[in-house]
């Protein structure tokens, strides 16, 4: 099962719910979490833009095993002109760049999981060799359930647009012309598809850009900003989760395929609780405390090599927090600083060794917040 906590509200759907349909219902609260990821290795330093594909295959299983429903650019576009009808809770999958890493080691993984992605190009790095795709490649994907879109012609970096944006309005605008124009003339011409959806490299945007974009015929841009996706989202300014290698970063897939707001309540009976940790925690996984400011522990005692300046906790609702490692007992403790006000919190605690140069498998856990007992006046005797 998956490695994180699983809430109710992301619990499998009856299959006649995750039916797509072509009538749009009057009012749509449908949330869209667009993923997006880059390179893959098994075997090269693990960095931001590089994930290891066992972790990636562990994302893909814990979609399924959510019962989040996969759907393609089409669907994802359809949904967004109003035309078609899809299931609360998709996730679309995206890729940059056109790293070769993409056909060996994703592609397999989600032929496997028959979920539909697409892949988004920058053209000066197609059919170049070295790590980059082949024409050959990318068109065999797109026989299994792989869509392609715009990623500009040359990848450029932000100091590249501000260059040109010193150079006066007209340099600029014709800067991104370039870009936008030769990318999609080239895309459609080699792959015969229709290009009408471009991801800003590295999510740098200017207002230009997004009228540009009209002229040149793309309907829907990306960004990097995180944040879930509604019809109302403007289309020029799409958010997507992009998914980064390193474990401390694991947080943003969980952000992305957790859907809370507008489901049932945040309640202990919408948790699916792991009941044990491979150390001691405190509070206990699956416990209940009435404190709503509790001490977070987590004992290391067992850990073998461990390397105290990699320890990290996270705490759901704080994101990482100043925990402190007690020498003697091997103890990593956090003093919450504001009182808790779910009803359930999530730690996450990752940590290396010193023979290694990965984090280990995070140990994750759940527990309880009484807020009844919490908020009760304490009597004396």
């Amino acid at each position: 099962m998956s490695q994180i906590s699983l809430l109710a509200q992301n619990s499998v759907v009856p299959e006649a719910d995750k039916t797509i349909t072509d009538t749009p219902p009057a009012v749509d609260h449908v949330r869209v979490s667009v993923l997006g990821y880059h390179d893959f290795s098994s075997t090269r330093e693990i960095q931001e833009m590089v994930i290891r594909p066992s972790k990636f295959r562990e994302q893909m299983q814990t979609i399924k095993d959510l019962g989040l429903n996969v759907i393609t650019l089409q669907d994802f576009i359809l949904w967004k002109q109003g035309k078609k009808s899809i299931p609360d809770k998709s996730i679309l999958i995206t890729i940059d760049d056109g790293w070769l890493s993409v056909y060996q080691d994703a592609y397999p993984v989600l032929k496997e999981f028959g979920y539909p992605f697409t892949v988004y190009l920058y053209t000066n790095y197609i059919d170049v060799g070295g790590r980059s795709m082949k024409s050959t490649m990318i068109k065999e994907m797109m026989k299994h359930g792989c869509t392609i879109g715009s990623h500009s012609v040359s990848h450029p970096r932000p100091s590249v647009f501000k260059k040109y944006q010193k150079q006066g309005e007209d340099e600029f605008n014709a800067f991104i012309l370039n870009e936008f124009t030769k990318s999609k003339d080239l895309l459609e011409a080699k792959f015969s598809q229709e290009i009408i959806t471009y991801v800003y490299p590295g999510g740098y945007h200017e207002p230009e850009m997004l009228e540009i974009a009209d002229q040149v015929g793309y309907q829907h841009l990306f960004t990097v900003k995180p944040g879930k996706v509604t019809r109302a989202t403007n289309n020029k300014l799409i958010p997507r989760y992009v998914i980064l290698g390193e474990d401390q970063h694991d947080y943003i897939f969980e952000r992305a395929i957790t859907f809370s707001a507008n489901a049932i309540s945040e309640s202990t009976h919408g948790l699916v609780l792991k009941k044990t940790t491979p150390h001691p925690v405190s509070p206990a996984p699956g416990t209940t405390t009435g404190d709503r400011l509790p001490s977070i522990t987590a004992d290391l005692s067992a850990v073998k090599n461990l390397d105290p300046s990699s320890l990290i906790m996270k705490v759901a609702g704080f994101g990482n927090v100043p925990a402190s490692f007690d020498t003697a007992t091997k103890t990593f403790t956090w003093k919450v600083n504001r009182p808790l006000r779910l009803e359930h919190c999530t730690t996450t605690v990752l940590w290396k060794t010193t023979d290694t140069s990965d984090y280990q498998p995070r140990m994750e856990w759940t527990f309880i917040i009484d807020k009844n007992a919490a908020y009760t006046p304490k009597i004396a005797p």
